[in-house]
């Protein structure tokens, strides 16, 4: 984000919150929204160990919990939105709460009962399960945010038109094309390119209603 800022990068990779706070804070302008599995959205969950014995939401009051990073939207944006909107105050409700760092972590972390409960995105189980083949008999989810729109392909707004233009339908191009679906599938598990900025206003308004600091994410 800095890099943009600064003109040091044209073109950047961003993740759902962080183009939300390179928007807010540069102007960046949004080029293509990532599809995967024929959709430009995803989910935050949040889990708990099978065996802890908690059902819901209520059951983790004054627990040990797990976000992922200030700026993860699923792993922690939305997460403490769907608290709010079920009545619970985040940042009285947990016993203790800690930023595990990674989506990964946050999954170990409730693994390995470090901690009672954590939220990250909704296919995080899977990215651990290969290493973990039992994660899904040790690990539940117990709820699920709303849709988050995928992270995006975004560029600098000073850049000439024409090859904002040239890159838009490069990328969108290369997406349709059978080595370059691949290519991304393999890498990113993208199934496709789309340029909708719309569907960011959800998450610009879980910014407000959390009161979040959008020029300086760690600080909330």
């Amino acid at each position: 984000i800095e890099a943009m800022g600064a003109g040091k990068v044209d073109v950047g990779w961003l993740a759902t919150f962080s183009y939300v706070l390179a928007k807010d804070k540069y102007d960046v302008e949004l080029l293509l929204v990532v599809q995967r599995f024929g959709s430009p959205f995803y989910r935050g969950q949040i889990m708990v160990r099978a065996d802890s014995g908690i059902q819901s939401l209520k059951g983790l009051q004054g627990k040990r919990f797990a976000f992922v990073d200030p700026a993860s939207t699923s792993g922690h944006l939305y997460p403490k939105t769907l608290l709010l909107s079920k009545g619970f105050e985040p940042k009285t409700f947990f016993g203790k709460s800690v930023f595990a760092g990674s989506h990964n972590a946050v999954v170990l972390s409730i693994y390995k009962g470090e901690v009672d409960g954590g939220a990250a995105y909704d296919g995080s189980r899977v990215a651990v399960a290969k290493s973990y083949p039992d994660v899904f008999e040790k690990i539940k989810v117990i709820a699920y945010t709303k849709e988050i729109p995928n992270d995006t392909v975004s560029v600098r707004k000073e850049l000439p038109e024409s090859l904002k233009m040239k890159l838009r339908d490069g990328l969108k191009k290369i997406s349709k094309s059978p080595k370059g679906s691949k290519i991304l599938k393999r890498l990113y598990g993208i199934s496709g390119l789309v340029d909708l900025d719309g569907l960011f206003d959800p998450v610009r308004e879980a910014g407000r209603l959390l009161n979040l600091d959008l020029a300086n994410p760690k600080s909330n």
